[in-house]
């Protein structure tokens, strides 16, 4: 053990897909979660509802994980959640909890964060690297797991784009949301999603949202995910009549992102999207996002 005094650790919500790049693109996003990590006679979570506040606690089954693989005996710890990510799905809240666990192993264990390190760790426990990658790395990135190895090509986004969170006041569970997807997909589905998947990267890079616009098409997993947010179709005709170029969901749902061009244009969207929901679907979480350029880090508590 290295270190025993009170450190953060903080990591950006992140999106998953970002239309489609499938379990392979991932994005982070300017809202971060803060996990406060202090040695302790006992450990304790605190912060988060209630029922996250055990053993199974996703931050300290991570921890514990990581502890293993390091050889080292996991540590009693205080541990406080500061999260604004929402828990309805889609921007990462999961992915967050479990990178900040694996950090503070490091952290505590080996005396630093080891980002590489982390990533290969944060796959194996989530299955994934879409959204723990964009999570660890900020910006815009392509993943694909090689035997134990996840490669990845970070980007940056065009300082111009913004993304409009709007999350529905209810979860679609990963498990049904996998349930929905075919297992066999036409040889012309997978032409069409490739050419558009690496027009979409480019296009963001670059921030061209009206090739984005075209690109962002997917016939993969949305087709079929939509019908489990019961809000999908009014929410994305009014955001894309107040603007927006395109309308994503983000990883498995229920949380949708309005892509657009500007701040001015997202605040537009999110205003607009805020008054059509009024009465009509009470707890609708919306915020305009930029893309993140950094991933998780290391501070004082």
């Amino acid at each position: 053990m290295t270190q025993q005094a009170p450190f953060a650790v903080e990591v950006p919500a992140t999106t998953a897909n970002v239309g489609v790049g499938f379990d392979c693109l991932g994005l982070a996003l300017d809202l971060w979660a803060r996990f406060t990590f202090e040695t302790a006679s006992e450990t304790a979570i605190d912060g988060c509802p209630e029922r996250f506040r055990g053993r199974d606690n996703l931050v300290w089954t991570s921890y514990v994980d990581t502890c293993h693989r390091l050889h080292e005996e996991p540590l009693a710890l205080h541990v406080t959640i500061e999260s604004p990510i929402p828990l309805s799905g889609g921007l990462g809240s999961s992915s967050a909890c479990v990178v900040a666990g694996i950090i503070a192993a490091q952290v505590l264990h080996s005396g630093a964060m080891d980002a590489a390190r982390a990533l290969d760790i944060a796959c194996e426990l989530e299955g994934h690297p879409d959204n723990v990658a964009p999570a660890l790395l900020g910006g815009l990135v392509s993943s694909f797991v090689d035997g134990k190895r996840t490669q990845t090509l970070r980007l940056d986004v065009a300082d111009g784009v913004r993304m409009v969170a709007i999350a529905p006041p209810y979860e679609v569970r990963t498990a049904d949301a996998r349930k929905v997807m075919p297992h066999e997909v036409p040889l012309e589905t997978v032409v069409w999603q490739t050419g558009r998947a690496i027009a979409a990267v480019h296009a963001l890079e670059v921030g061209n949202l009206d090739l984005f616009s075209r690109a962002a098409r997917d016939r993969l997993h949305e087709p079929y995910r939509a019908p489990l947010i019961e809000d999908y179709a009014p929410l994305r005709r009014c955001a894309l009549a107040a603007g927006a170029a395109a309308y994503l969901i983000s990883g498995s749902g229920s949380t949708m992102l309005a892509v657009c061009a500007g701040e001015e244009v997202a605040a537009r969207v999110e205003r607009t999207v805020r008054c059509m929901a009024e009465g009509h679907l009470d707890g609708l979480w919306t915020r305009v996002l930029p893309v993140s350029p950094t991933g998780a880090l290391v501070g004082e508590a």
